[in-house]
This record gives structure tokens, C-alpha cells and sequence, in this order.
């Protein structure tokens, strides 16, 4: 049985099988750091009975006024635990937590040649709000859809309304 608990510092040594996917953006251990201090409520670990990282996510929420959401910073399931729910399990977690701090909306960046991400991004009621132009970098850097999926609080849906044109990363507030 998979159990759902908090990240904690122990787990960086631990989450190497998860991290080194091609698809998971992976950070300096400050980074990592930065969120369990400041944002531990949004930092999950799915784990094995034996004690294996399945996957984890990490969040935060930020922004001002109708802005004020909850973000994705990463999500990722070891290759062999996909396809059994776990990152959905995962989504629905920071949901809630974004919930409870009132947040608009929801929102991530995922690569546009991610469609499996996408897709499942999707059917999680997750819209595509608008293209950030060359939003990752490498050869050549790549464009990101930035999803975003309302909360109970966004009551006439505004937060999901989508641009109808590219933006720079330099213009995502």
C-alpha cells in the first residue's frame, strides 16, 4: 500500500530513482531546502511499503489579490510506479492544500512535447491558460504551457479564462 506523508530532509537522499527521469526538472538540495522551509504543507512523498520514493510534489502558494493561487513546481513518479494513479493522487493533495489557503486557482508549467503530462493534466480539469515562449532552456529551448485549474473560491471562473496570445518568461507574474 502506497502511503502519502510529508517530505523531509532524509528523503533527498533517497529520491535519486524519481529524479533522474529525463522529464523531471531536478534542483540544487537549497533549492529543495527553500521549499521545505518555507512551504512544507505543499512538499508530499509518495512511498513504498519497503520505503522506496514512488514520487513526490512540491508547491507553494504565491501572488496578490485575485492572483493569489497555489503553484506545481514539480511533480514526478518513478518510472515503475506509473500509471497507477499516484500522480493524480499527488495533484489532488496540493488541490487541497490550496483549498485551505483560499487560493483562485492552481497552476504549472509543463513542456509542450510532455503530451502525456498534458493529457493527464487535462483530464484532472486543468485547462491550458497560455503559452510561455522558450520558458525551458536547452538546444534549442523549448516553449511551456502554463495549466491552470480554478479553485471553489474563483467563483465566475476568471483565473481560467486563456490568453489568447504567447507571452515571454520575463512577463509570468
Amino acid at each position: 500500500m502506497t502511503t502519502l506523508r510529508p517530505f523531509t530532509c532524509d528523503d533527498m537522499y533517497k529520491f535519486n530513482n524519481v529524479n533522474l527521469d529525463p522529464l523531471t526538472e531536478t534542483y540544487g538540495l537549497s533549492f529543495y531546502m527553500q521549499y521545505l522551509a518555507h512551504w512544507p504543507e505543499y512538499f508530499q512523498v509518495a512511498e513504498s511499503p519497503s520505503g522506496e520514493i514512488m514520487g513526490y510534489i512540491m508547491g507553494k502558494a504565491e501572488g496578490i489579490g485575485d492572483n493569489w493561487h497555489g503553484h506545481v513546481t514539480a511533480l514526478t513518479v518513478s518510472p515503475y510506479f506509473r500509471r497507477l494513479g499516484l500522480a493524480a493522487s499527488l495533484m489532488n493533495f496540493l488541490e487541497e492544500v490550496s483549498e485551505k489557503k483560499r487560493t483562485y486557482f492552481v497552476d504549472l508549467f509543463v513542456r509542450v512535447s510532455n503530451k502525456v503530462a498534458i493529457n493527464m493534466y487535462k483530464n484532472l480539469g486543468y485547462i491550458v491558460y497560455r503559452t510561455v515562449l522558450e520558458y525551458y532552456s536547452g538546444d534549442p529551448d523549448e516553449d511551456a504551457y502554463d495549466m491552470r485549474k480554478a479553485c471553489s473560491r474563483d467563483t465566475d471562473k476568471k483565473s481560467v479564462v486563456p490568453l489568447t496570445h504567447p507571452v515571454r518568461p520575463e512577463e509570468v507574474d
